[in-house]
């Protein structure tokens, strides 16, 4: 017989507590009993049962069972998903159909027939995977709905160096591996990782991104392994995480090269076991993912200050896949340009053809620091301001790189040099301010403190 769980019994008879503790010992995960209902709600938040067995009458009256409905309501008001049987020495009919219409799952008779009691008991649980599942597959198709709507991004690129990961994408056309994608912020990791999760086995499937440079350390666990009901102050209602949610799929874990190391110490313990428990949770949950990571940082060097475990990075880079620079693609300048052109041409309803030859140039020597996006950007503000049918050179303003002062002329103004540390973090880190303030070693906090000192 499959085992049945958790099982919460209750019930003010300690003779019955006691014999169903010892007839369902062999087959439940854990037991708790109760004798009186004030203790359910105690039992629903710490124990978290899969069944629970709850006798009808209690201390108010013998026969009406009043007592046992109102528990009902109780327990589905904090886990409408809760199996519940009830118990009874005083069965009839129409007590049974109150019951199930109150929203109890079945319905036992005192004293019991062991083999029917199993079976009861055998189907409950049954029923409360098949409701952990549907509440599963609810959030899955809610990931697939939202990446199906999602536009997109065109992967443009005619360059050698652009050529090669279209064939490295291709050679892992039918494999599982784990992924790091790794280059400079604005290459497109990210278009490159939805690329592998298309031309994937998995295709089809969930495809869970979680961007681990926006999320506060306090809440990596919740976000993705999830959590229980009651598990911390707001959590209200029972949530899977983002590795329970990509069972099956593929998960996709952006600036990996920000994780703490406590974090990454668990990160490594999940993809390892394979299996992760939601917080306030002992119950491990079994996952099947693929993971495609992303990182703008040098992460070997991070491996060798000691800022990021070996044995992670050895779980995560089955395959590295390295994204050029902008300015290393030649061409592609040109060909990305025309691109954005003409989606923002429509998007404004400009009549733009394209740009002058003297543009061209002008975008093929810039060095975009801020690579296909910073383009991207650049060419929706050249549309929107421009005029004609084609771009000219002055539609493009890029900001010119400051001389370095020469040794006689450094700066020396505290405040100045204050000033530039953080327009240079800011730009670093793309106004993301919790990154600026890693690059700056002081917290958001001190950084929004000195933002506002410096009138930025």
């Amino acid at each position: 017989m499959e085992q049945l769980g958790k099982i919460l019994i209750v019930d003010d008879n300690e003779d019955v507590l006691f014999a169903l503790n010892l007839l369902l010992e062999p087959y439940a995960e854990k037991i708790k009993v109760a004798v009186t209902p004030d203790r359910i709600e105690h039992f629903m938040t710490t124990f978290q049962p899969d069944i629970i067995l709850l006798d009808m009458n209690f201390s108010r009256d013998a026969i009406s069972g009043q007592e046992g409905f109102e528990s009902l309501e109780q327990i589905l008001r904090i886990d409408s998903q809760a199996v519940v049987i009830f118990m009874t020495a005083y069965a009839d009919t129409d007590k049974a159909v109150r019951a199930i219409k109150a929203g109890a799952t079945d319905f036992i008779p005192k004293p019991w027939e062991k083999e029917k009691l199993l079976a009861t008991l055998s189907s409950g649980m049954k029923l409360r995977r098949s409701r952990c599942e549907i509440n599963l597959l609810k959030e899955q198709v809610e990931v697939l709905s939202s990446a199906g709507s999602a536009t997109e991004e065109a992967i443009i690129g005619e360059s050698a160096a652009m050529q090669n990961v279209f064939s490295t994408v291709d050679k892992l056309r039918d494999t599982d591996a784990n992924i790091l994608i790794l280059g400079e912020n604005g290459t497109g990791k990210d278009v490159i990782a939805r690329l592998l999760y298309r031309s994937s086995p998995r295709y089809g499937r969930p495809f869970v991104t979680i961007d681990l440079g926006s999320i506060p350390e306090q809440l990596f666990e919740s976000e993705l392994f999830g959590y229980e009901k009651g598990a911390f102050t707001d959590a209200r209602k029972s949530k899977a995480g983002r590795m329970e949610v990509a069972t099956g799929g593929t998960l996709f874990l952006d600036e990996i090269g920000n994780l703490s190391l406590p974090m990454q110490a668990k990160l490594l313990t999940a993809i390892e076991k394979r299996q992760i428990s939601r917080l306030g949770s002992t119950q491990a949950v079994p996952i099947d993912v693929r993971l495609i990571c992303a990182t703008n940082a040098d992460i070997r060097r991070l491996v060798e200050e000691g800022n990021f475990r070996q044995d992670l990075l050895y779980r995560i880079n089955t395959i590295e896949l390295h994204i050029p620079p902008l300015r290393e693609r030649g061409n592609d300048i040109l060909l990305l340009a025309d691109y954005f052109l003409q989606r923002y041409a429509r998007k404004y309803q400009k009549e733009m053809k394209g740009l002058t030859r003297e543009a061209k140039a002008k975008l093929l020597k810039y060095p975009w620091p801020g690579n296909v996006r910073e383009l991207q950007h650049t060419m929706e503000r050249a549309v929107i301001l421009g005029d004609g049918s084609l771009l000219r050179p002055d539609n493009f303003m890029f900001q010119a790189s400051a001389p370095r002062p020469k040794k006689e002329e450094e700066v020396l103004n505290l405040e100045q040099l204050e000033r530039q540390a953080v327009e240079k973090a800011m730009r670093l880190s793309e106004g993301n301010m919790t990154r600026a303030a890693e690059y700056l070693g002081i917290t958001r906090f001190a950084l929004y403190r000195k933002i506002e000192k410096l009138g930025l």
